[in-house]
């Protein structure tokens, strides 16, 4: 096991178990993906960032390199993820696109509501953080994501998901190419 996943199962180890809300966060602690999990948020995050059995993994819509940071809202009752997750997602998706699978109602649900306490947890040591955010890292990176995306649409399978995605992908891409510049 590489010093990376080593640091990587360490951190999930922290993560809480519960049910609930989690987000996925990119290297600047943006949440890039949004989920639920019925059978505990630990369980359901590393399936996510060891590409088992993770459709958002499958279908190339996230690049794990991308995920420095977990953040989970732990829930006492079922009846209340879905609520939570809808609200959670409206929030981070008006800010910048996410790549989640499905695409949740938006302007639907309360935007503020009184969320749980979020628990937050660094997947990446700081020198991989630090090395991976090198705009001569990222972008490369992300272009290849993009392109795997792609392909992916053109070949395998075509779904508006997958290019709401893409185009999540491309206005993180203008970030990382302007960082570049």
């Amino acid at each position: 096991m590489s010093d990376v996943q080593r640091f990587r199962s360490d951190a999930l180890a922290r993560l809480t178990n519960r049910i609930g809300v989690y987000a996925l966060c990119d290297l600047d602690a943006r949440p890039i993906y949004v989920g639920q999990s019925v059978d505990g948020i630990r369980t359901r995050v590393r399936r996510h960032l060891t590409s088992a059995r993770s459709d958002i993994i499958a279908n190339r819509q996230i690049d794990v390199w991308e995920i420095g940071f977990v953040w989970a809202w732990p829930c006492d009752d079922v009846a209340q993820i879905g609520p939570l997750e809808n609200a959670i997602y409206v929030h981070f998706d008006d800010d910048l696109p996410l790549m989640n699978g499905k695409t949740l109602e938006t302007g639907l649900f309360d935007r503020s509501p009184d969320w749980p306490e979020r628990q937050s947890v660094q997947v990446i040591d700081d020198a991989t953080l630090t090395s991976r955010r090198d705009p001569s890292q990222r972008l490369p990176r992300q272009i290849e994501q993009y392109r795997i995306l792609v392909d992916y649409i053109l070949n395998v399978k075509e779904a508006p998901h997958l290019r709401r995605s893409l185009n999540a992908h491309f206005e993180r891409m203008v970030r990382y190419h302007r960082d570049f510049l």
